[in-house]
């Protein structure tokens, strides 16, 4: 008798027919409880009875059985990581490359500084650092390069070095100059040197342009001896110091030009 309703074969039922009335009929629980007469309704009884409709079954699993796999039982969306004071301050040390840099103008170091330091999530960062931290493209980065020992100098570019620093008795900073454009380019060793005497020369001059002006203050005076008493001895120790292929660095030197 129950195949004689085809919904009654179709899994659970949400719905019961009702309006079966009727003596006599002998009725039967079918799948998932509903109650099923054993008597076929007449014409007329149809109007009484509520549509069955199942529930969406999911695709049968290994077990080669279906289930409902509601909506609700989805996971919820990851939650956003807050930033740490370690990621702000890495924040604010790249913006302030970057106006080190003249990426960023003064108004908009300050804004983005600002924003940086109240920010909260990654994504608040990331419209602040975007125009100014290069991305990486392709499958991966390559690895960074490590640094290579720096070869020893030769005879002739510790003679330039010392050059550079000696020369600066007659030429002011022409004399470093001219040493940096003749060997600056080829050698690291005698550029460096050549910039470093370079940046004290300018310094020296500066200064004795500055003193000249006003020394009726007496106070430039007082400070221009000290730097005249270095100009005279520094130089020298300088070039033996190249000449022995070492490192040097003036004290207390203004340092425009950068290797």
């Amino acid at each position: 008798m129950v195949g004689a309703y085809p919904w009654a074969n179709q899994g659970p039922l949400r719905a019961i027919p009702h309006g079966l009335s009727g003596s006599g009929g002998a009725s039967w629980r079918g799948m998932g409880g509903s109650v099923l007469s054993g008597r076929a309704p007449r014409h007329g009884d149809w109007r009484g009875v509520s549509v069955a409709v199942h529930d969406p079954m999911s695709a049968p699993g290994q077990d080669g059985r279906g289930g409902r796999v509601p909506d609700r039982f989805r996971g919820p969306a990851q939650p956003a990581i807050r930033l740490t004071h370690a990621d702000r301050d890495a924040a604010a040390e790249t913006l302030k490359e970057a106006f080190a840099e003249g990426q960023l103008d003064d108004d908009e170091f300050e804004e983005r500084l600002g924003l940086a330091m109240k920010a909260k999530f990654p994504a608040e960062l990331e419209p602040l650092l975007s125009d100014i931290v290069p991305r990486q493209t392709g499958a991966a980065a390559p690895p960074p390069r490590s640094d290579v020992p720096e070869a020893p100098p030769t005879g002739s570019e510790r003679l330039w070095a010392a050059g550079g620093h000696v020369s600066g008795y007659f030429l002011f900073p022409l004399g470093p100059l001219l040493v940096l454009l003749a060997n600056g380019n080829t050698s690291p060793f005698v550029r460096r040197h050549a910039v470093e005497a370079l940046n004290y020369q300018l310094t020296f001059l500066i200064g004795t342009i500055v003193m000249l002006g006003l020394w009726w203050l007496v106070i430039p005076v007082l400070v221009w001896i000290p730097m005249f008493l270095g100009w005279i001895f520094m130089p020298v120790i300088a070039g033996f110091v190249g000449l022995a292929g070492g490192r040097w660095k003036y004290p207390f030197t203004w340092r425009p030009v950068r290797e």
